[in-house]
């Protein structure tokens, strides 16, 4: 363990000799990474610092600390650590003091651990208590009282588990691994086509376990699912490299510690390179796993995922992570809450993902991994978007030359995808069956035809934000018929109309309220008869309560093959289950929902953005009449 004084090579000398009985010179330089005369003048200076109360005293070349005026040396000792930043703070306080725990095998009297972080007792005691408070969650305690003296509780397994959950990098910066063994991780792990996060996380395990196995903290028995891991191909590596370690250590380490380090190879992320990835061989039960987790989205959300050629890097990732989940293996996700704010629906569905996972495995998905999750479900819908049966087609219109529809050209070259095919058309060429043709039509003049296609009014240089905004709407031109194509970000305004939404005045919960709606549009034919029936029995499969009072019912109807959106709002939230409710979005999905139907993966995606909006949220469920919703309703792209 490098010293928590950082720098301060004197302090680390003295806090090393003060728990150690005798030590050579050659070890301490070792230790320190310096030469044995630097460690033989700072013994001298230490001495003289020490004026008499306390000598660092050699005898055949091992040299042991002896205190004769314990007060007085405690004075010193903190005067020589005060310079140190480290203990400034009490989270560092908090690691300092856990290394100290975990390392004793004697009661550590808190007046002891206070003047060697040069605190007083009232901060000491402090940090105690927020760190007895963080312990608990891996059944750890701090035992004893500190007038007789404090010991840390718990099982190995779980000391290991807080170390690397949090307190690694306080406690074991620069820890001083044997540059032989630091030789054969890299050897192996270069000849194994590891890559390079595998072989840090690798090491941080390796340094854990030769700490605490060589101070005599074994791990001791495992439960059988980690002797299962001996099965694996790529334990068979780690075996053969940790027998190395105990040839060069003149030790014998035992196979649980050899599951131990194991651990960030059964629990690495997925290989960045296929060939890597596909020498692994698959569990057999992530499959069957993915196909439930794809069932459950479909069931829940009516969205279908199709397989593709992700589809056998997410069943890679699937069994990682089930990996991480069972042996308490650390991932941190640096993207965690850009994937919340930028792919909401993705990281609903990352959390029907984790219901699954808990029904099935009992075992609790983090939200660092709920995060991984979600951008795998972010590719997937990317993927569903980009499938199309023909390249989007875009026809400009202009009327000033062909020069000007050219600067045109290239200006929307630089928003739409390289896919995207662009034909340039003087307006005197043009018709309604030349245009009907295209997906879009942008033009700088009035058009001499009309056309049945979605029409975008544009000037020579324009908005290249607004416009792909524009062109974003367009794409559902075929679903809805968007009365303007308007910079507003919310699709499902087109959805709506004023016999689709309800002001839930008079009913007095939840379900009489959807029984209302439901009857007004059966009664308008937006709907069919059976459509509350359905309801029903999707109610029962699982609640259809979304999270901050917004409750999403949705099934199959048969009036038409569009998709139906209707909004009802309770001025008074109403109670339903554990949820105060104060607005519902009701859809009616189309029999016929295809695979690719990005308009319903909009409107969820709408939705889920409108519940992580309380302001928003509030203004919706305020809104008095429809007129009023669709100002609510309006908000500029990039808003």
């Amino acid at each position: 363990m490098k010293s928590l004084f950082h720098d301060n090579r004197i302090a680390n000398i003295l806090q090393f000799l003060r728990k150690t009985p005798e030590v050579t010179v050659s070890a301490l330089a070792s230790r320190l990474g310096v030469s044995e005369r630097t460690v033989r003048n700072d013994i001298k200076q230490i001495n003289q610092e020490l004026q008499d109360c306390a000598v660092i005293d050699g005898v055949q070349g091992k040299y042991s600390l002896r205190i004769f005026q314990a007060e007085r040396f405690r004075e010193i000792f903190s005067e020589m650590i005060q310079a140190d930043e480290f203990l400034n703070s009490s989270r560092n306080r908090m690691d300092y003091m856990f290394g100290r725990l975990m390392r004793s095998d004697e009661p550590l009297l808190t007046d002891e651990l206070a003047y060697e972080m040069n605190v007083g007792r009232t901060t000491l005691m402090s940090d105690l208590k927020k760190l007895r408070e963080e312990i608990e969650d891996y059944q750890l305690k701090i035992i004893g009282k500190t007038s007789k003296g404090l010991m840390l509780h718990g099982t190995e397994t779980n000391i290991r588990k807080y170390v690397l959950n949090g307190v690694y990098a306080s406690v074991y910066q620069e820890y001083p691994l044997d540059q032989e063994i630091i030789e054969e991780i890299q050897k192996t792990f270069s000849l194994h086509s590891f890559e390079k996060s595998v072989r840090d996380s690798f090491e941080q395990f390796t340094t854990l376990m030769l700490d605490r196995f060589l101070t005599g903290h074994y791990i001791g028995l495992l439960p059988q699912r980690y002797y299962n891991l001996t099965a694996r191909a790529e334990f068979a590596v780690i075996d053969q490299l940790v027998d190395r370690f105990s040839q060069i250590l003149h030790i014998r380490i035992p196979i649980e510690e050899k599951l131990f380090v194991f651990l960030p190879i059964a629990g690495m992320r997925t290989p960045a390179d296929i060939q890597d990835m596909r020498s692994i061989e698959l569990d057999d039960t992530v499959r069957p796993l993915m196909r439930k987790i794809l069932r459950r989205v479909k069931m829940e959300m009516d969205i279908t995922i199709q397989s593709g050629e992700f589809t056998e890097e997410f069943l890679y990732h699937l069994m990682f992570m089930m990996n991480r989940l069972r042996f308490h293996v650390p991932l941190k996700n640096p993207m965690l809450e850009d994937l919340r704010e930028k792919y909401p629906l993705a990281y609903k569905m990352a959390g029907i993902a984790a219901q699954v996972v808990q029904e099935e495995y009992q075992l609790i998905v983090t939200e660092d991994e709920r995060g991984y999750l979600a951008s795998y479900f972010g590719v997937f819908l990317t993927e569903t978007d980009l499938k199309q049966e023909k390249p989007f087609q875009v026809a400009v219109v202009c009327g000033t030359g062909r020069v000007t529809a050219r600067l045109v050209a290239v200006q929307l070259k630089k928003i739409l995808d390289s896919s995207a095919q662009i034909q340039l058309f003087a307006d005197e060429k043009v018709n309604q069956e030349l245009l009907d043709e295209f997906d879009i039509v942008l033009t700088t003049v009035d058009l001499p035809c009309s056309c049945d296609r979605p029409i975008i009014r544009i000037h020579e240089i324009f908005n290249e934000r607004e416009l792909l905004h524009k062109i974003e709407k367009a794409r559902y031109w075929d679903q809805i018929k968007v009365p303007v194509l308007d910079n507003n970000w919310f699709v499902m305004s087109a959805l709506l109309d004023e016999s689709r939404f309800f002001v839930l005045k008079e009913p007095d919960n939840y379900q009489s309220a959807i029984d209302y709606m439901v009857n007004s549009l059966i009664a308008s034919g937006q709907v069919d008869d059976r459509f509350a029936e359905r309801l029903r029995e999707r109610e029962q499969k699982g609640t259809m309560v979304f999270d901050h009072s917004v409750a999403i019912p949705h099934s199959i109807q048969y009036a038409s093959d569009k998709l139906m959106l209707s909004i009802g709002v309770f001025p008074q939230a109403v109670q339903y289950g554990d949820h105060d409710i104060r607005v519902i979005f009701l859809i009616g999905l189309p029999s016929q929902v295809e695979a690719d139907d990005n308009l319903l993966i909009r409107v969820y995606d709408e939705i889920i953005s409108i519940t992580k909006d309380e302001e928003l949220l509030h203004k919706i469920a305020s809104a008095d009449s429809f007129s009023a919703l669709l100002r609510v309703l309006y908000r500029h792209i990039g808003e």
